[in-house]
């Protein structure tokens, strides 16, 4: 458990630093990686493409772990995460990570999960709900 904990948080570190230290060591040569808005990637090659790309526009601010579940060969991560897009201001979420282990200890699966901040209780005033009409980020 402890070395996929070590690996989740190179992973993590590699954004918070805006660099590739590792990502050949993080996946599988056909890892997929699902975000939690859509986008997906299959194999090391595109993940690598989308985190160089991505750091060229955009920086982490934050990207704390909060805590660690393992259940045999699949952990989850549950998260805060903050970024800011060059020119933007900043955006948080809170947020877990779906990982299935290969047998060589890299990640196989990454599916991310996120959930808005900005939370409320839609029946506050009564029985019939009010929902904002706000959109969501990423979601």
């Amino acid at each position: 458990m402890e070395q996929r904990e070590q690996t989740v948080r190179l992973w993590f570190d590699m954004w918070r630093k805006k660099k590739d230290t590792g990502i050949g060591e993080v996946f599988s040569p056909h890892a997929v990686y699902i975000e939690s808005w859509g986008p997906e990637y299959h194999g090391t090659d595109k993940i690598r493409h989308w985190f160089e790309e991505w750091n060229s526009r955009a920086t982490v601010l934050c990207w704390d772990i909060k805590q660690f579940f393992h259940c045999e060969e699949q952990t989850i991560v549950e998260w805060y995460f903050q970024s800011v897009q060059s020119g933007g201001s900043p955006e948080a979420f809170d947020g877990m990570t779906l990982i299935r282990w290969a047998p060589d200890e890299k990640i196989a699966f990454l599916q991310e999960f996120g959930c808005n901040l900005k939370r409320y209780d839609p029946y506050a005033n009564g029985p019939e709900p009010e929902f904002q009409c706000e959109q969501a980020p990423w979601f």
